[in-house]
């Protein structure tokens, strides 16, 4: 059931899932059919919680230049990009992000943050102390911090890019968990 006061906020830290996807999972850069597909995401968080979606994408803009054709991809997919600059020594994206999820606090809705960064895990904490609201961590299972997962007891959702929001147009070659209810021995044959 839609709740008009209520919004989702869908927080995605680019440079934490960009990352893990080209170091952890394909050992190279992603081609451009290996990346997310962002607007999949803005419809799942939809979906998921059945309300409006507020998307937010951060990025290092340090440097002093811009991505525009990302950036001008995202807004027409319906991301707010935040391009934030800093000094070197500042992880820009995580103070961005940590200081929004710190806002959140004082407004109703809901979360997803799109990372696997354990630095979150006390901003993430404290939104979960709220019993109205409802906070997931998007990103890929096997690489979400354990600082981030063991807050599943306290009522957070780990969902899976690849597998539950279903971001990307190619099957990733990941080594995951498999729960035995999904386990088809024909994939491997």
């Amino acid at each position: 059931m839609t709740t008009p006061d209520r919004t989702t906020y869908v927080l995605v830290d680019g440079e934490n899932i960009d990352a893990t996807l080209g170091t952890a999972i394909l050992g190279a850069r992603p081609t451009p059919d290996q990346r997310p597909r962002w607007e999949r995401l803005l419809g799942f968080a939809q979906r998921r919680w059945d309300q409006p979606v507020k998307g937010l994408f951060f990025l290092n803009a340090s440097s002093g230049s811009l991505p525009m054709s990302f950036v001008q991809a995202l807004l027409a997919i319906g991301f707010q990009p935040i391009p934030l600059a800093g000094e070197s020594h500042e992880k820009v994206v995580d103070i961005g992000i940590q200081r929004t999820l710190e806002a959140i606090l004082d407004r109703p809705g809901d979360v997803l943050l799109a990372s696997h960064d354990g630095d979150f895990a006390p901003g993430i904490e404290a939104l979960l102390g709220d019993p109205e609201r409802r906070v997931g961590v998007l990103g890929f299972r096997e690489f979400v911090s354990t600082s981030l997962t063991s807050l599943g007891s306290r009522g957070l959702q780990v969902i899976d890019l690849e597998h539950e929001v279903q971001a990307f147009n190619v099957e990733l070659p990941r080594v995951r968990i498999i729960p035995l209810a999904e386990f088809d021995p024909a994939a491997y044959l």
